[in-house]
């Protein structure tokens, strides 16, 4: 989209059939979220917090990673991140410690228990991802997303928007 295009749908006001496949998507990406969220508690017993949490630290093989990095990572506030890694912690699947590098910052890393529950529950939430979105799609449609989720992210990018979090959506 040229910077002229871009001015002019700026200043147009969404249409009532704009509107319906807004909101038709905006609630469909809800209801998938719930339902994904709903599978990986009832399967695994972690909420999508704690998955996205420990996807975090599991992609970092295994090194600790400073409690700032994760927000960021997942796309929380750190206050919000700190009070649910006490939860986690307190359940055995984190460790948090002082960082080395500075006194001030907080380190955390997986537990074996944590990456143990993380392999359980990235398996079951595969097959839901498999069973709730891919089962449902076509190749051709699979690749219509992509399109999609590319255009929306170069927009972003261009419009100067604040993108979240690369493991916000698992």
């Amino acid at each position: 989209m040229n910077a002229q295009s871009s001015a002019a749908a700026a200043r147009r006001s969404p249409t009532p059939q704009d509107l319906v496949v807004w909101r038709e998507f905006a609630e469909t990406g809800e209801r998938l979220r719930s339902m994904l969220d709903a599978r990986l508690q009832a399967e695994s017993g972690l909420s999508r917090g704690d998955y996205l949490v420990l996807l975090a630290l599991t992609e970092a093989g295994g090194a600790p990673v400073r409690s700032s990095e994760v927000a960021s990572i997942i796309g929380w506030e750190r206050s919000r991140l700190s009070h649910h890694l006490g939860r986690m912690e307190a359940r055995g699947v984190i460790t948090r410690h002082q960082s080395r590098a500075d006194s001030r910052g907080a380190e955390v890393a997986l537990t074996a228990d944590g990456a143990r529950q993380f392999r359980r529950a990235s398996a079951a939430h595969l097959r839901a991802v498999q069973e709730l979105f891919l089962d449902a799609l076509s190749p051709q449609l699979l690749s219509r997303v992509r399109e999609l989720t590319d255009a929306l992210g170069q927009h972003w990018v261009e419009s100067g928007a604040a993108v979240p979090g690369s493991a916000a959506s698992p």
